[in-house]
């Protein structure tokens, strides 16, 4: 905030000169500027800027972001669903080279993309995760694989089965079922790497990052030959709208703009 006259230029400068120092995962998306007659608002990661004068304050769109609304723009193959995939694969490599082989380890990181992934669907609150794994475990990783034991156990247990003294912040995470945090796994154990591999992912946006990289990620973690070729197994958004919008998908909206002219 300026006061009023005063350069806005100047003013986002001044607010990117704070995020030197700061880890990668906490860096701020958008940079907003005003001298309290003019905004200017700016979206790191879209490289886009939107001006606008107190009067169209209105346009409550552009910061639909701040109630968890986000725009879907399909781009030919997002960088962000690539490094999704390559940290996903350094955490099972971490794993896997401390002993944690096999199907628990499988099951251990569909559960952790479960959770990444429901910050950003309505599922759990905004960095819900990410403050838990962050405020609530060492930083050397000794009690993390712990945490996160009782987190899945909380996470596999409806509310009204849970303690009665439970740990506030574990309370808010919600029951989910369909059995996903019903097997019970064996202990699995983190030093400090693979924290901050784990709060790495924790801190890319999710909503950014397609349902679609399942498949390619799963054969990237898997293989290191298949990681290396990641490129050439992962199916973008916008190739599979050139294969389903002809197909029916172009049919169903024209229906459904049909219906809404008529109402």
């Amino acid at each position: 905030m300026k006061s009023t006259g005063k350069n806005l230029t100047r003013a986002y400068s001044q607010a990117i000169d704070y995020f030197p120092g700061i880890k990668e995962r906490d860096l701020p998306r958008y940079v907003l500027v005003c001298d309290f007659a003019h905004f200017v608002l700016y979206d790191l990661t879209e490289g886009t800027t939107s001006e606008f004068a107190l009067a169209d304050f209105y346009n409550v769109r552009l910061f639909g972001f701040i109630a968890g609304y986000q725009t879907q723009v399909i781009k030919p193959q997002d960088p962000i669903n690539i490094r999704a995939a390559e940290r996903m694969g350094k955490l099972h490599d971490q794993m896997k080279a401390v002993g944690y082989v096999g199907r628990p380890l499988e099951i251990y990181l569909v559960r952790l993309l479960f959770c990444l992934f429901s910050e950003d669907t309505g599922i759990c609150e905004k960095r819900q995760i990410q403050d838990f794994l962050e405020q609530r475990t060492a930083e050397d990783g000794s009690d993390l694989a712990d945490r996160l034991a009782t987190l899945f156990h909380v996470l596999n247990t409806p509310h009204d089965k849970r303690l009665s003294n439970l740990d506030e912040q574990l309370a808010a995470f919600p029951y989910i079922n369909g059995s996903l945090f019903a097997e019970q796994l064996p202990p699995a154990g983190f030093d400090s790497r693979m924290r901050e591999t784990l709060l790495d992912l924790c801190g890319l946006d999710w909503s950014l990052i397609s349902p679609a990289i399942f498949g390619s990620l799963f054969q990237s973690i898997m293989d290191d030959v298949e990681r290396r070729n990641l490129g050439a197994h992962y199916t973008s958004e916008e190739n599979i709208q050139k294969l389903i919008k002809p197909l029916f998908l172009d049919g169903l909206r024209a229906e459904f703009e049909n219906q809404s002219h008529a109402v």
